[in-house]
């Protein structure tokens, strides 16, 4: 058996969103800056820093031995693109930014996908079809859903644009770890899956392909790219399941 999914009580709701906010500020922050002739580096360093500042630790850092604060992943890449100082925005590129923290024991988590400069329609049309996923995602986190409702969202919003859900990574719960169950795939599975409860907190990421599903890791051993070179983007947010609305602790606003 699997391990149990975790109910948060009101008190450990209340750390998660004061670290979700940390990531909100710092995703903020980033999407201010951004503009062409950036290394992904730079965004790594603001990002850390805003973390710091807060009195909270960057939750990828070291994690499995990843070297950044960001996953940083550009164009073609999906997610888990490693910050370097080699690596430099371009006009027309789409980046998907992805931040946790580690804030009193608890964690938040979210991504973004931005725009660098003008962007083809194409490229701004899979932007918006997977911020809208993850919005249709969020409305399914109501109790007495399941799982599957929130994944049969995320999958229907983006056949429904002609893209494709990444099936190889998937979203997850989130609390005193950084992931932790339940499993959040973004596509519907025939086997019964969990029901929603109160106090369940879950990291919804919709990872979507503009062209193939498939994805290929890089040689070193983090960066995800479409294995058809076509662009991925990615959004993400920590929900958190109520008795009535869902609760988003990491919105931008």
């Amino acid at each position: 058996m699997g391990r149990a999914i975790i109910l948060k009580s009101q008190a450990e709701i209340q750390k998660m969103q004061e670290a979700n906010r940390i990531v909100a500020g710092a995703l903020s922050l980033l999407q201010e800056r951004i503009e062409p002739g950036l290394t992904t580096l730079q965004l790594d360093k603001w990002a850390e820093q805003f973390a710091l500042s807060h009195k909270s630790t960057p939750a990828f850092k070291g994690y499995r031995g990843f070297p950044g604060s960001l996953c940083v992943s550009i164009n073609e890449e999906v997610v888990h693109g490693i910050p370097s100082p080699s690596v430099v925005l371009h006009e027309g590129d789409i980046v998907s930014i992805d931040f946790g923290v580690r804030f009193k024991g608890y964690y938040g988590d979210a991504a973004i996908t931005l725009p660098v400069g003008n962007v083809s329609a194409r490229k701004g049309d899979l932007i918006e079809a997977t911020r809208v996923a993850l919005e249709k995602a969020i409305e399914q986190v109501r109790p007495g859903n399941r799982i599957n409702d929130i994944s049969t969202a995320v999958e229907q919003q983006v056949e429904a644009c002609h893209f494709s859900v990444v099936r190889q990574f998937v979203g997850h719960g989130i609390g005193s770890e950084l992931h932790e169950p339940p499993e959040i795939p973004n596509y519907r599975r025939r086997e019964r899956t969990e029901k929603l409860l109160p106090g369940m907190a879950l990291a919804i990421e919709p990872m979507v392909n503009a062209g193939s599903y498939e994805v290929k890791v890089l040689k070193d051993g983090w960066t995800v790219v479409t294995a058809d070179g076509q662009p991925s983007a990615h959004f993400e947010h920590t929900v958190v399941v109520t008795e009535g609305e869902p609760l988003v602790l990491s919105r931008l606003d």
